[in-house]
């Protein structure tokens, strides 16, 4: 009977040999555990869109939970991004007029580098990000581009918080 229970315990662990506790950061990041994000600059100068990318990159981190927000005096890194672009792309147009889009999608653009706070000339991680979101242009065409822009920024700071907490 002890025979049994000591061979059903080694399957257990066993079992397991794959898993790990603890966070899956890259190694380069190891130490770094809080993160400032200061507002991003807007190259694609779009009105009040570095407001809206910086906000759903900190929302994005606060979800994830591998880092911990905090101010630039007192973070292990600094999160510099800059908005490089915002484009549009027509996925359908209405049935009689195909000049006018019905429906669009818009991709969005973040440049990004994470640079050591107590020494900025190291570069510890930098990279691109993008995200996209579906629009359908009714009536008006500029608040159905302006109310579409958050999701495509949710997306783009997912996937930037993916790569610095993941690695990928």
């Amino acid at each position: 009977m002890k025979f049994f229970a000591l061979i059903a315990s080694a399957l257990f662990l066993v079992s397991c040999a794959g898993y790990q506790l603890g966070g899956t950061k890259p190694a380069s990041l190891a130490k770094v555990k809080t993160i400032a994000v200061p507002m991003f600059t807007n190259s694609a100068q779009h009105p009040r869109a570095e407001v809206i990318a910086t906000s759903a990159v900190a929302n994005a981190f606060i979800q994830d939970g591998t880092y911990r927000l905090s101010n630039r005096d007192h973070a292990d890194a600094v999160l510099e991004g800059d908005l490089r672009s915002i484009r549009y792309a027509t996925v359908r147009g209405t049935r009689y007029d195909t000049l006018r889009p019905e429906e669009l999608t818009n991709t969005v653009t973040i440049q990004w580098k994470l640079l050591d706070a107590k020494d900025p000339t190291k570069i510890l991680a930098a990279g691109s990000s993008t995200g996209s979101s579906q629009i359908f242009t009714l009536d008006n065409f500029q608040t159905a581009r302006n109310n579409a822009l958050p999701e495509a920024f949710e997306r783009a700071g997912t996937a930037l918080v993916t790569r610095l907490a993941d690695g990928f």
